[in-house]
């Protein structure tokens, strides 16, 4: 803890705050903060477990987004004003609470907790827009960024309240059109608001693999809790072995792309295009991978020699593809003159892969549940060779 109260800093590495901002680790603080939202995705996944079709799915989309991005808004503000004093711990508590009220919600927010959902997201909203004001305040450069996130936030509050007020099915209809308002508002900030509070480019990253680190973790338990729950059999260890692969593989050929060239860009080059796709590419990331968890669970409650059943089977490659399609643009987003046709090679990689992937699904109607899970384990681990051997020739060329 630096002081008792300090007024909010601007903490970007280009900035004359000293040179310990040039490398930025996520604080233990920041860590406990994630544990609200290991909890919030967990909840979450019951939702679409409780009803695994296509419109859970989409159920489970429309309240995922929101999840996602009430993170992605506090980190935000915690990447460009953390100050770590008393007032800021206790700011984050609070803003802890309000995401275990969320997260509370979750199971039954699309019924009869949906008024209760709303109600905690109004309450995440305007904590924001206060701290976010407090930092326009006493900083003139962000004051720009404050007023446009004070301005889409209240209209976006404005609505989940008037929501609260609306029947069903159209209180979800009010919820995408705030939704859409406060997101649209970020990505039209404008070169000015983007470029000069660029997040810290080793902050941001370790941050979104942090969150990427929590969605992983929904499909190892699910490997776990969906083996315990089963009779033991070889057929079913593979299974669970293969699930495990998809995932392992996932985590692969992620992490060994994850960087700042895409942040490095929008500040150097004052280039915003690149930084956005790499950010916002993460929640369909994300929420396939939160997808692929629950996808695991159920094909694991599978007769592993049945053929697999069309949603399963369905909803599994699809929330695979999301995840291969996002790697791709991410990979793009990530281009530089030093790696640019590596990235591109890899991007073209994935876009294959989620084709590969496409084909099981719309092909493996005779298919197995054992069949289906070594054909996407395949396609996965052969990602990782690929990268691989294109990092082994990248090292031995000249």
């Amino acid at each position: 803890m630096n002081t008792l109260l300090r007024p909010p800093i601007l903490r970007l590495a280009n900035r004359t705050e000293g040179h310990e901002n040039r490398h930025r680790q996520a604080t233990w603080l920041e860590l406990f903060f994630d544990l609200t939202f290991v909890a919030a995705v967990a909840e979450l996944s019951k939702v679409l477990s409780e009803n695994f079709s296509p419109v859970g799915f989409l159920g489970f989309s429309l309240l995922f987004v929101p999840i996602w991005w009430s993170w992605l808004n506090a980190t935000y503000y915690s990447d460009l004003f953390d100050t770590d004093d008393v007032l800021h711990r206790c700011l984050v508590a609070v803003s802890m609470v309000i995401v275990t009220a969320l997260a509370t919600n979750l199971p039954h927010a699309l019924d009869v907790t949906s008024k209760g959902f709303a109600l905690s997201y109004v309450a995440m909203r305007v904590l924001l827009i206060a701290v976010f004001l407090r930092a326009g305040w006493h900083i003139e450069l962000a004051r720009p960024l404050a007023i446009r996130i004070a301005q889409s936030f209240s209209l976006s509050a404005a609505l989940w309240l008037l929501s609260t007020a609306t029947p069903t099915p159209a209180r979800f209809l009010i919820w995408i059109v705030a939704l859409s308002i406060e997101i649209g508002m970020a990505v039209t900030a404008g070169e000015a608001v983007h470029v000069e509070l660029a997040p810290h480019e080793s902050h941001l990253p370790e941050r979104v693999g942090l969150f990427t680190i929590i969605v992983l973790g929904e499909s190892v338990l699910a490997v776990v809790y969906g083996t315990s729950e089963q009779q033991w059999s070889i057929q079913l260890s593979i299974t669970a072995v293969l699930c495990f692969t998809i995932a392992f593989s996932i985590w692969w050929i992620y992490f060994d792309n994850l960087g700042g060239s895409a942040i490095q860009a929008a500040r150097t080059c004052r280039s915003i295009s690149a930084y956005q796709s790499w950010l916002y590419a993460h929640l369909p990331l994300n929420l396939g991978l939160a997808a692929i968890g629950v996808c695991v669970h159920h094909i694991l409650a599978e007769i592993p020699s049945e053929p697999l059943a069309l949603i399963d089977r369905g909803l599994l490659c699809f929330s695979v593809m999301i995840c291969f399609v996002s790697l791709a643009i991410i990979n793009l987003a990530g281009l530089s003159q030093k790696a640019g046709l590596r990235c591109k090679a890899r991007a073209f990689r994935r876009l294959c892969a989620a084709s590969a992937i496409a084909l099981v699904g719309l092909l493996g109607h005779n298919f197995t549940a054992l069949a289906i899970v070594s054909c996407i384990a395949i396609i996965c681990a052969l990602q990782v060779v690929f990268d691989i051997k294109q990092s082994l020739r990248l090292q031995v060329s000249p």
